[in-house]
């Protein structure tokens, strides 16, 4: 027998991965060392030495269901983008900015076709981002996932100043809440969305989403925030606590950055809700606390600022909405 008979071919992917290459070591910066072929990519900090105590900051996340979606429709195009521009996000939340990215990209069968076009979506994130994609994995492992599926999971590292670490301590009863717009969904609740949209025509240009189709909304890339967030951190304004707003929603996200015996109140109308939310509410007969639970609903990150700064932040983002206030309490109200 050969590793083929068993559902993992080693050629296709090596092919895959050496016509992906060029774009891969386009996100090389002066400082990668080594990156695509080695056992572990290296990347030179001496630049860290100009902050007084640097601290390395990580999270993993993965697009989830979506990738489903992204099957169904046959676009693959976007989710590099959801990766990354997710786990930079969630280094932002700290005051971090990031230093490089890591892939895992796993399926039953990878087709060459579809591993190529994640690949390069990828390697454009992280160029836009401003980071190298210096390492990852690719897996073949029929048995494990169901044909046709594909499992896309990120790993990044940043880093911040220690003395510039948002922590959201210094935050306060009648604090203000900006809200930064999200993109659509982002990479959570697709679980749901998948089950009020089946049997959907996805293709079917819908005059709910403004002519577009449910695919074009659903598989809108996840937004990034790294520009208009390190101009506010870059500004010398106070920036009392911040939070990316995925799975759980703003019920379950906004109260872990907030000092105990503090909660929020988020004011309904004062953000514009993309149309997406509307329909997924109305067609699958979801209650709106529902619906914030599992959704952004359009408040793809929150900034908690002092009401003095609220305007200038405003303007220092170029984006943005005053959507609530911190109260004395707990958990989040939606008023």
């Amino acid at each position: 027998m050969k590793y083929e008979d068993a559902g993992v071919n080693i050629d296709r992917k090596a092919a895959a991965l050496q016509a992906a290459s060029t774009k891969i070591k386009s996100t090389y910066t002066p400082e990668v060392l080594w990156g695509l072929g080695a056992f572990g990519g290296m990347l030179e900090v001496s630049r860290l030495k100009t902050m007084e105590q640097p601290v390395l900051v990580a999270s993993t996340d993965g697009v989830g269901t979506k990738t489903l979606l992204a099957a169904q429709t046959g676009r693959w195009e976007g989710l590099g983008f959801d990766i990354v521009n997710h786990c930079v996000n969630d280094l932002l939340v700290q005051g971090a900015r990031p230093l490089f990215f890591l892939d895992y990209v796993a399926s039953a069968r990878l087709e060459a076709e579809v591993l190529g076009a994640v690949l390069a979506s990828l390697a454009e994130a992280c160029q836009a981002a401003g980071i190298p994609l210096l390492g990852g994995e690719t897996a073949e492992m029929p048995g494990v996932y169901h044909p046709g599926g594909l499992d896309l999971v990120g790993t990044i590292v940043g880093v911040v100043d220690r003395p510039k670490i948002v922590d959201g301590s210094r935050v306060e009863p009648g604090d203000v809440i900006l809200a930064l717009p999200s993109s659509g969904l982002h990479t959570n609740g697709y679980s749901l969305a998948r089950q009020v949209f089946a049997g959907f025509d996805l293709a079917q240009p819908r005059p709910e989403l403004g002519g577009a189709s449910l695919a074009t909304a659903l598989l809108e890339p996840h937004r990034s925030y790294l520009e208009p967030v390190s101009r506010l951190l870059d500004s010398g304004l106070e920036v009392g606590a911040m939070a990316h707003i995925t799975g759980g929603g703003v019920y379950e996200n906004l109260p872990r950055v907030l000092p105990q015996g503090l909660g929020a109140e988020i004011h309904r109308g004062s953000w514009p809700i993309p149309p997406i939310f509307g329909l997924i509410q109305q067609l699958g007969q979801v209650e709106l606390a529902e619906m914030f639970r599992v959704f952004n609903m359009g408040l793809g990150y929150l900034i908690v600022m002092k009401e003095s700064s609220a305007e200038q932040a405003l303007q220092t983002l170029g984006v943005g909405y005053r959507v609530g206030r911190i109260v004395a309490g707990a958990g989040v109200r939606v008023v």
